[in-house]
Formats: structure tokens, sequence, C-alpha cells
């Protein structure tokens, strides 16, 4: 259904430069699934969210969605592009206009594509969204300043569903909510998902919560995608050693097994997208750096079926190269 192929998105700050957000990202998503877009924050997750969105101007590369480019569509294709795909704001404080009531916000997207001839039926419409979401009816007259933050994502959730789209980005829809509610939300869009045959690109930095609700994950690193995988395979034998320290850092629910827990520490502080390292990004914190990171930006491989991997550990694999194991550190 979607197809990221090299993708570029870069900042221009003036006198030649750049802040390169999204680097040359290439990556897929079928009808039905969802897929995961999960690293640290700053590594440009919403960036790529909003440039499929169209919200931003792509720097180079291409954004492919039902066998059309995004960002060469023509003005009345755009108005059909929107009605299929929805996006799902991170922050539910402001995202809502805090001047309109919860029924002028979901039938906001219906009046601009003018869905419905008569007010009793948009009306109806967002009763019905307000339900299968979670609140009821009475909610609609009210502010968003009378919700809580879960309640707030629900109505996010709500608009995002007014014009039945098939697609849908969530740009760290949880992330700032409380872990009782994440749970919550999460479980409301995976109902959705069942019930209405969506499709979800997923963007957060909550792996656990990630794996929970993807079918394949890419993890991001400094603008650029370092692994992608089936959940299950990322997170039974993670292969960059960038995954393994994310992996390393959920927290058990077991006081005992969490005390004897070993975590890969990451040194060093995060570069800068301005000016990021020559070779591989992740070599300046990476525990088993080669000199050749420094010189080559490893190649994306298929190491296993259906797991790709950006990494020098795993260069020449016919070769019968021996593989690494990262050691662990307190």
């Amino acid at each position: 259904m979607l197809q990221v192929r090299q993708l570029k998105k870069y900042f221009n700050l003036g006198k030649d430069r750049y802040l390169k957000a999204v680097d040359d990202v290439t990556f897929h998503v079928y009808q039905g699934e969802t897929f995961g877009l999960v690293g640290e924050s700053g590594c440009g997750k919403s960036t790529i969210g909003r440039t499929i969105m169209g919200l931003y101007h792509k720097t180079a590369g291409e954004v492919i969605f039902n066998d059309k480019d995004v960002h060469q569509l023509k003005k009345e294709e755009k108005t059909s592009f929107h009605r299929q795909m929805q996006m799902i704001f991170q922050d539910p404080y402001a995202s809502l206009n805090p001047r309109l009531t919860v029924r002028e916000i979901i039938a906001e997207p219906m009046e601009v594509h003018q869905l419905y001839r008569y007010k009793q039926e948009q009306n109806d419409k967002v009763f019905e969204l307000l339900e299968e979401v979670g609140l009821n009816r009475d909610h609609a007259n009210r502010y968003p300043h009378e919700f809580s933050g879960g309640q707030r994502q629900r109505i996010g959730i709500a608009r995002a569903l007014a014009l039945d789209p098939e697609f849908i980005i969530a740009d760290e829809p949880i992330s700032a909510l409380d872990v009782s509610v994440q749970a919550q939300v999460v479980n409301l869009l995976k109902n959705l998902q069942k019930e209405k045959g969506l499709t979800f690109l997923f963007i957060a930095h909550d792996l656990s919560m990630v794996k929970h609700i993807s079918d394949r994950i890419g993890v991001m690193y400094l603008g650029n995608l370092v692994e992608l995988t089936a959940s299950n395979a990322l997170y039974d034998n993670p292969l960059h050693p960038y995954t393994k320290a994310l992996l390393s850092a959920i927290p058990i629910p077991d006081p005992d097994m969490e005390e004897k827990r070993e975590r890969i520490i990451l040194e060093g502080e995060l570069p800068s997208p301005i000016d990021p390292p020559s070779g591989c990004v992740f070599r300046t914190r990476c525990p088993v750096a080669m000199d050749i990171c420094k010189i080559e930006k490893p190649t994306w491989q298929e190491i296993e079926q259906n797991h790709f991997v950006a990494c020098h550990l795993y260069k020449k694999q016919e070769q019968h190269t021996p593989k690494v194991t990262i050691g662990m550190k307190k």
C-alpha cells in the first residue's frame, strides 16, 4: 500500500548548513498491517510521518501510496489522498483546537470534504465515532480542556476516522499518556484495525508497546534506518548493536530478573544531524565499532529471510565471516 524509497528530508539552516532529519530511508507497508517505526527522540521518525502525509516537502526520494507519488499529486488528487490517509498527532493537548467543541473538531474534516448534505447526518456520524472510541454522545458539546489526556487522544483518533481512511499514521499517540491509559489506547487502535481493516504506521520510542501492536518494525538512528524485520524476530534475534542496546533497556516486571539483568550502555552523546559522523552514523557510540565504520557507510542487506540490517558486522556473509557477539555492560 505504501512504498518509501530513498527518502531524504533536509532542513535548510542557511549558509550551506543542513539538518539531515531523514537520510536515504527505504521501507514499505503492506495493506492491513501495522508497521512500527522506533528510535530515540530526534532520530527522524515524526519527520518521516509528516513527509509521507505531505506536511513536509521531501528533499529527495519517493513516497508512493496506492501506486501514486504523494508529492506529485494534482490538486484534485490531493483531496482523494487526504480522505485515504489520516494522522493521529503526538500531543493530545496541542492537536485539538481549544475554541471548538468536540462535535465541531470531529465534524471539521467532513465539512471540508463535503461528505454530508444534512447536519443531522453529520451529527449522527460524530456520535457514532465517539462511541467507537469509547466516549459517548454527551461529550460532543464539551471543549477539549474538559477532558483527560487519554480522552483527548480518543477525540484525536475519532477525528482521524471521520473520513473513513484506509491508512493512518499514528505519530507517538501514547507518549504523553499514563502507562495504564497507553494500554487502553493501543487496544482501541487494534480493535479499530480489526473492525475497519485499517493499515497503520505506528511511530513510537517505547519498544515494548511497539511489539504489542506491530507486525513488522523498523529501527531508526539519526535519520537512518538500521534494522527492519518482523516484530517477533526483532525481539528474539536483534542484529544491529543499536537495536540490542534499545532492547536491553526495556524493564522486566520481575524484581529478581530485573536485578540480574544486564544492560548495554551506549557511551557518548547523540551526534548532531547537522554534522553526522562519517561512515556509519552509529560508530561514535557503538561498543564494537571497527576501522571500516569510519570510512564506509554500511549497505542495506538481507541477513536472514525478511530480516534487513545496515551494519559492517554482517558484511560479506557469503565469505563466512564469523558473527560478532556484542559484549554486555552493567
